[in-house]
């Protein structure tokens, strides 16, 4: 943009500042206006030639203030040229971060130049990007220090591949803030999880369970007490799983599938589960199951219960969970599944209440934890 052009934009006075403003603090503001009006293009090729050349004396200005305005001001713009970028990125801590964080302009090669550059706080700048590549990622994880690696676990847009997971796991896996991390993450491989048991504690176990997917027969270990580890509920894995046929099939190879465990996966809402479960046990394909739980009326669901293996005892109270399931709806709203589980529970608690013992004391339990989490504590103030 020519100082001409830009006269239409800002007044003579601005462009006098910046070059020849009588201190720091004037010629930075003359910087940030200056750099809004090149933001708010479009810019012609010969704007952008001259926009570029007024951006290059703000980058070499001596005061810290105008080049900060400079990288704050552009720091998302794709009107910042590549080399001024870098430049930028190259300079002090307080000019570079903004750059390194948000920058379009930075490519891949040049944030890996930034991770190898060894500064902690550039290397987390890196990390911290609304989107960092597989590429960048790799090398972060082999040569950036625990801080930046770190970060990037915590940010569901730093791209992990499963080398990255497992170089992180090399290199920190007896790090707590890093396991944590991994286990803060949206999603994890199903093999990272099962690396992630051997390293973590009890308590992170609990955490991870509730999070993450666990490979089944790893799951059924956990859940019988193999290598001392406090017991996990099954239930609440099943609704982890993305292979509820395979997560189902282990639970059966193991004795695991018992007719309590698909009680309490119907009243706590995991119907994906129970419809599995019985067609496991009645040894038919689950499309069939599907059809016979919740389309072919009360002598379906009877019959499949029945060749399931299912006790006459519960036949009332499942049958009694099946159509609250079906009366009930999703009102589209936040953490919408929990309180579908919750409201679920509840109705199952108050119209049959003749459950066993150890069905309603695990219901109640269900519900002290739901009521004890810091949303429902907030709801409830």
């Amino acid at each position: 943009m020519s100082v001409s052009a830009m006269r239409t934009k800002l007044t003579q006075d601005d462009v006098h500042r910046l070059v020849k403003g009588h201190n720091d603090e004037e010629r930075a503001i003359a910087a940030h206006k200056i750099c809004r009006a090149i933001d708010h293009g479009p810019l012609s090729r010969q704007e952008r030639q001259s926009a570029e050349a007024i951006m290059e004396i703000m980058a070499k200005d001596a005061a810290e203030l105008v080049r900060r305005s400079l990288a704050v001001t552009l720091k998302n713009s794709p009107h910042l040229p590549r080399h001024i970028a870098k430049k930028l990125a190259e300079d002090i801590d307080s000019i570079a971060f903004p750059v390194i964080t948000s920058s379009p302009s930075l490519t891949d090669d040049d944030l890996i130049d930034v991770v190898r550059s060894g500064a902690a706080l550039r290397q987390v700048a890196v990390a911290k990007r609304k989107r960092v590549s597989a590429k960048v990622v790799n090398v972060l994880v082999a040569e950036g220090r625990e801080v930046a690696v770190t970060t990037a676990l915590r940010n569901n847009s730093a791209e992990f591949d499963t080398a990255a997971f497992d170089i992180t796991l090399g290199r920190f896996g007896d790090r707590a803030k890093v396991t944590d991390a991994f286990i803060d993450r949206a999603e994890l491989p199903v093999h990272v999880t099962e690396k992630l048991v051997s390293l973590i504690s009890d308590e992170a176990i609990g955490r991870l369970m509730k999070h993450h997917e666990l490979p089944p027969q790893l799951a059924v270990e956990l859940a019988e007490g193999a290598r001392e580890r406090a017991t996990i509920d099954l239930v609440d894995q099943a609704g982890q799983t993305k292979d509820m046929r395979r997560f189902v099939q282990q639970l059966h190879l193991n004795g695991r599938l018992s007719p309590s465990i698909i009680m309490r996966g119907l009243c706590t809402g995991h119907i994906r589960f129970v419809e599995w479960s019985l067609a496991e046990l009645a040894a038919i394909p689950h499309q069939r199951a599907w059809l016979m739980v919740h389309d072919a009326g009360a002598l379906g669901l009877r019959a499949i219960y029945e060749r399931a293996g299912m006790p006459q005892r519960l036949y009332t109270a499942f049958r009694a969970g099946i159509d609250i399931y079906h009366e009930m709806e999703y009102d589209g709203g936040a953490d919408d599944c929990e309180r579908f589980k919750t409201r679920m529970m509840e109705r199952v608690l108050t119209q049959f209440q003749a459950l066993p013992r150890d069905e309603l004391d695990y219901l109640l339990d269900k519900l002290d934890a739901r009521e004890n989490t810091p949303a429902e504590k907030s709801k409830a103030a």
